[in-house]
Order: structure tokens, then C-alpha cells, then sequence
């Protein structure tokens, strides 16, 4: 598995926990059976046939995806190393359709319900999470214009995107979540995204994130990030990459470590992304597809385990990259791990607030304030007394719902506001009055 932390190169099989029976269907064998991405909008009829298994590896080089609210149907291409696919679709008006505004609650719920029954039967948790974090972590705070400055938007779903070397095997995720979306079609690409991989990590055995949803989906490709924006697994730098990625999103130390975390999830396959063994005792027989590297030894199930395991090293079975391995050599970034490693409640708590962070980087949201489906994720109210010092900075939760508010009138403000402009007028002309008062007695 390939986490926001590291690039795409590594696999994530849907899978069920190591505990489950062997009679489970692998990634491998439902993506191939999945129904390709097909929006309900469109009412197109597609027509499928394949000429090697279903269960051949390897992930579709090209796609074309849909939003669910356009009439263009999505085509699908297969390079030399996958089966032959032919498909065949009558299409509408190729008319451009509108942004989608805020997703519709109820649709919301009806969709995370079916994720969690798509989990339990397909087990694909490192899948999801990975899909979740590689939409939102193209955000680039120094760029103001939505999208140009990536995040969650959906973009990922378009083949330009889908071929960047770090998404590599992403399509695997869309086809399985394109059956959920083509049934709840007022669900945005961007809201799915993120309610598939919160749901994961919760359904894992991960803390409860606090999410809001309501955001807005680009519309065509050219609106997607230009490759390059997430990280590596390997560079020469570790740390030094870490932050500078990660800082581009306006993350820090702790975030960048708790979100590591995660990686307790999930393998890494060699013939994808060159790290790994091709299979150790804990993914010989899967379960799903076999093979593959693991960074912990029950690699479903969300826990702390990934930090013991990598301060340890006791175990040449389980990976550890470099990014892995810097968490413990770079002094900042070890106060935080050895924290993990010790307290499974602190991580679990930093974890959470650094998911929901991330699922929001860039993303334009209707309503500007989002959408709470489960109330866990009200708004922060805006005391204005409380930011009127110019010493107090605002929290990300506020900064988001400013800058929406402005966007919504055409404006993008790159910092919150540092003072209370009114109550510092108030106060010049009451002195003003009585400085005044002073002279005429």
C-alpha cells in the first residue's frame, strides 16, 4: 500500500483480514468483474468482453472517467499486460453539464452504508484510504484560484490524472465505487472520495474521523494538477522531502507523522513500484491476491502497530522504507513517533484530526460551511472578540469557511483576517471624542 506519504508505487489488494477464510474473492478478481465506470446520468448501455482470467494483475493504463452528472460516457483502454477489453456506448449530448453544488445528505448516508458493505465483502481498506488521500493531497497553499490549486476535487477520476505514476492502480478503486456512485448520483466524486476512505479507516478499527462533505467536483480534465505533486518513497532526503511536500499543504511535523501512520494498512508490491519482497509468510496466501510486503503483521486492521514495528526491526518481513525510517532519525519527527509507539489513544486522536485536515485541503465546498451527516463535525462559530488581538491565528476550520465565504463573491483571500477592523474604529473615534472633549472644556 501506497499511502499519501509515499507514492503510488506500491499495490493495495482488496482483501479480506488476515483472518478471514481463503474462499474470499481477491481485489484482483472483482475489479475485473466490477462494472466499469458508467455514471446513472448517462443511461448509456455497455457492453463488456474480455479475452484472458478476470483475475489478471496489473491496473488499466487509461480511463476516461465521468462525473456523475455529465452525459459523456467513460471508455476504457487496455495496455499489452492487461486482458482485452472492448467496449461500446450510445451517448447523449456531449454539452458540457454544470459544477455540481453540495452533495445530498441522505444520499451521503446511503452511500457510506454501502461502502461498509462493499468492505466487508471486498475488503479493499488500503485501496480506499489511498484513493482518499491522493485526490486531496495535490493542495498547494500558495495558490489561491480553486482548481489550480489542487486537493479534493474529484480530478482524480480523469485518465490525465489516473496515468500519474504515484495512482498508479487507483482505476481498481474507481471501478469498485462507480456502482455506489451511478445509484447515489447527487453523491460528488470529491464527497466520495473522502466518505470511502474516512470509512475505511473507521471500519478498520481506526478512530471515528470528523468529516464534513459538500464539495464541489471539477468538470474536465484540463482542470486536473500537473504530475509530480505527491511524494516519493525513496528520495535522497527523507525528512527533507517529507516537509517539503507536506508543507506545501499546509501540514506540520505531527500531521506528517500521524498520517504515516496509517501505513498500518496495506502492501507493497516490487513488480509496481520497485519496494518489497514479492511475498513474505504474512501475504503468501493472501488473503485476496497473494503476495506483496507489509509494513505491520495484521495489515487490515488499524492500530499502532506500524510504529512499534518499525522501531523495532526485529522483523525482516515487514517493510520499512525510507520515508518509514526517517520518523525515528529525524529529531522532530521522533518525539512524535515514539509517542505513537508508546499510546495508541494519542495517535488514534492526532490521526483523526490530521485525516480530516487532509480529506479538506483545497476543496470548494457548497454550502461554504459543508455538509455534516452525523454530527461530529459542526462548524466552528466565528466569535469575532475572540481574533481581535492580531496575535491569535485562526484555526484551519475557519480559515476554510472564510475564504469560502469570499469565493462565493468572487473573492480569494489568501490569509484570515488578523484583527477586528470594526472594533479598532470604534475605539479611534471614542478616543477621538474624548481627546475632543478634553480640548473644548
Amino acid at each position: 500500500m501506497e499511502l499519501l506519504s509515499l507514492p503510488s508505487q506500491s499495490s493495495f489488494s482488496s482483501s479480506p483480514p488476515p483472518t478471514a477464510p481463503s474462499t474470499m474473492n481477491s481485489l484482483s478478481g472483482a475489479a475485473a468483474t466490477s462494472r466499469l465506470l458508467l455514471p446513472s446520468a448517462s443511461r448509456a448501455r455497455l457492453s463488456l468482453s474480455s479475452s484472458s482470467s478476470a483475475h489478471s494483475p496489473a491496473p488499466l493504463s487509461s480511463l476516461r472517467c465521468l462525473r456523475g452528472s455529465s452525459p459523456l460516457v467513460s471508455r476504457l483502454f487496455l495496455n499489452q499486460r492487461r486482458p482485452s477489453m472492448h467496449l461500446s456506448a450510445s451517448l447523449y449530448s456531449g454539452a458540457a453539464s454544470p459544477q455540481c453544488a453540495a452533495s445530498d445528505p441522505e444520499q451521503l448516508k446511503g452511500a457510506r452504508e454501502e461502502i461498509r458493505e462493499l468492505l466487508k465483502t471486498k475488503f479493499c481498506h488500503p485501496l480506499l484510504v489511498r484513493l482518499g488521500w491522493h485526490d486531496a493531497g495535490t493542495y498547494n497553499k500558495n495558490i489561491e484560484e480553486w482548481p489550480k490549486r489542487g486537493g479534493a476535487n474529484g480530478s482524480l477520476r480523469f485518465e490525465i490524472e489516473l496515468k500519474h505514476a504515484a495512482n498508479a492502480g487507483l482505476v481498481n478503486a474507481l471501478k469498485l465505487l462507480e456502482p455506489i456512485k451511478a445509484k447515489y448520483p447527487s453523491v460528488t466524486y470529491a464527497d466520495l472520495f473522502q466518505l470511502a476512505g474516512a470509512t475505511a479507516i473507521e471500519e478498520a478499527g481506526g478512530p471515528k474521523i470528523p468529516m464534513k462533505y459538500g464539495r464541489v467536483d471539477v468538470s474536465k480534465p484540463e482542470e486536473c494538477p500537473e504530475e509530480g505533486r505527491l511524494p516519493d518513497a525513496g528520495p535522497p532526503s527523507p525528512a527533507d522531502h517529507l516537509r517539503e511536500v507536506f508543507y506545501r499543504m499546509g501540514l506540520n511535523d505531527k500531521e506528517i507523522v500521524a498520517l504515516s501512520g496509517a501505513h498500518t494498512l496495506g502492501r507493497s508490491r516490487p513488480e509496481r513500484s520497485g519496494w518489497g519482497k514479492p511475498e513474505t509468510k504474512y501475504t503468501k496466501d493472501g488473503p485476496g491476491a497473494p503476495g506483496g510486503q507489509s509494513w505491520t503483521v495484521q495489515w487490515l486492521k488499524f492500530d499502532n502497530s506500524y510504529f512499534k514495528d518499525i522501531k523495532e526491526r526485529r522483523d525482516e518481513d515487514l517493510l520499512v522504507l525510507p520515508t518509514d525510517g526517517v520518523l525515528f532519525e529525524d529529531p522532530s519527527f521522533k518525539v512524535y513517533a515514539e509517542k505513537y509507539a508508546e499510546d495508541q489513544e494519542a495517535f488514534f486522536k492526532d490521526y483523526a484530526e490530521a485525516h480530516a485536515k487532509l480529506s479538506n485541503l483545497g476543496a470548494k465546498f457548497d454550502p461554504p460551511e459543508g455538509i455534516v451527516i452525523d454530527g461530529k463535525a459542526a462548524p466552528e462559530k466565528f466569535v469575532a472578540a475572540a481574533y481581535s488581538s492580531g496575535q491569535r491565528e485562526l484555526s484551519d476550520a475557519m480559515k476554510q469557511k472564510i475564504r469560502a465565504e469570499y469565493e462565493a463573491v468572487g473573492g480569494s483571500p489568501d490569509k484570515p483576517l488578523q484583527s477586528n477592523y470594526f472594533l479598532n474604529i470604534m475605539i479611534f473615534i471614542a478616543a477621538l471624542a474624548f481627546l475632543t472633549s478634553l480640548v473644548m472644556n
